[in-house]
């Protein structure tokens, strides 16, 4: 997948795509939906598959304040975006100065003269521009070519969403986030030192940050982690991870801790993938050490019969 992380200058070899316009956070079972019509659309006409998103979420620029949200940070996005067949990504920087292109300023500068697509595809609430004033009717009456669909819905009816998916997240419910997805939710960080405690129990552990993913409902969860570094046919590796404050100890900031079975590697400055499986209880905090120790070699034993 190439990709372009400015609307200027693009090579004519990657203009002229059939683009999906939108965020793209969850590259969930409703964008790949759009994907997959722009992949048809795509060979009629003989041209490739492209994507056009911005990057941060411009929700972080309009609401700095808001807890965090994303579901895939870029990195994930870019990785999801390149399995769902995308042929070429142009990842904008989305900063006050773009957010203030009116209507059509985005459509001459960023669309016409910058990406020249052959095909547009959106949802059918897009909104574009300046104060969000633009709209899909507004590219039809420009003369561009447009599809949009309406939303996307599951079996049951319910609205295929990066809001439904973050919901069923942050209650831990690991598996309906996966099917809405349809794909296995991860997340994502560079392994940082800790206090190192867990080495002095017996449980070290790999520290990753949250960062500006998504925080999942606190607890104790049975996990396959993946080591970046080690290439793409690294094996997934089992382990017990906490994503939460640990009460006991009473961290500032929600961080991932995972303890890798049967792993005995020095791992800090690599990145690590890091797969929820199933959530196994909440945080909590034990009267004495002794308590905490027992409930970890209990939650090694249930995540274990999970995942092997």
């Amino acid at each position: 997948m190439q990709v372009f992380k400015t609307f200027r200058d693009i090579p004519a070899a990657a203009q002229g795509a059939v683009i999906v316009i939108g965020n793209f956070d969850g590259v969930h079972r409703g964008h790949r939906t759009l994907i997959d019509l722009a992949r048809a659309k795509a060979k009629e006409l003989n041209a490739p598959v492209g994507v056009l998103t911005f990057e941060p979420h411009p929700r972080a620029l309009f609401r700095p304040d808001d807890p965090v949200f994303r579901l895939t940070p870029e990195a994930i996005k870019e990785r999801q975006l390149e399995q769902a067949g995308v042929d070429i990504l142009y990842s904008l920087k989305f900063d006050w100065d773009f957010a203030s292109l009116s209507p059509q300023q985005f459509i001459d500068d960023v669309l016409r003269a910058g990406l020249n697509p052959a095909h547009i595809i959106v949802g059918q609430d897009f909104c574009f521009g300046q104060l969000r004033k633009g709209t899909t009717q507004t590219l039809i009456d420009q003369g561009l070519p447009v599809t949009a669909i309406d939303k996307v819905v599951d079996e049951d009816g319910d609205d295929v969403s990066s809001s439904a998916i973050r919901q069923e997240l942050r209650f831990g419910n690991i598996e309906a986030a996966n099917a809405l997805l349809g794909w296995d939710w991860e997340m994502e960080g560079v392994v940082v030192q800790g206090d190192q405690r867990g080495r002095t129990i017996g449980f070290p552990t790999a520290n990753v940050h949250l960062g500006d993913t998504l925080h999942p409902a606190y607890g104790i969860y049975a996990t396959y982690v993946k080591i970046v570094e080690d290439g793409p046919d690294a094996p997934w590796l089992p382990a017990a991870t906490n994503i939460g404050i640990r009460p006991m100890f009473e961290l500032q900031v929600g961080q991932i801790e995972s303890y890798i079975f049967d792993f005995n590697r020095d791992i800090y400055g690599k990145t690590l993938r890091i797969k929820p499986v199933k959530r196994l209880r909440g945080e909590a905090k034990f009267e004495s050490l002794e308590a905490l120790i027992a409930q970890i070699e209990q939650d090694c034993v249930e995540a274990r019969k999970i995942l092997t």
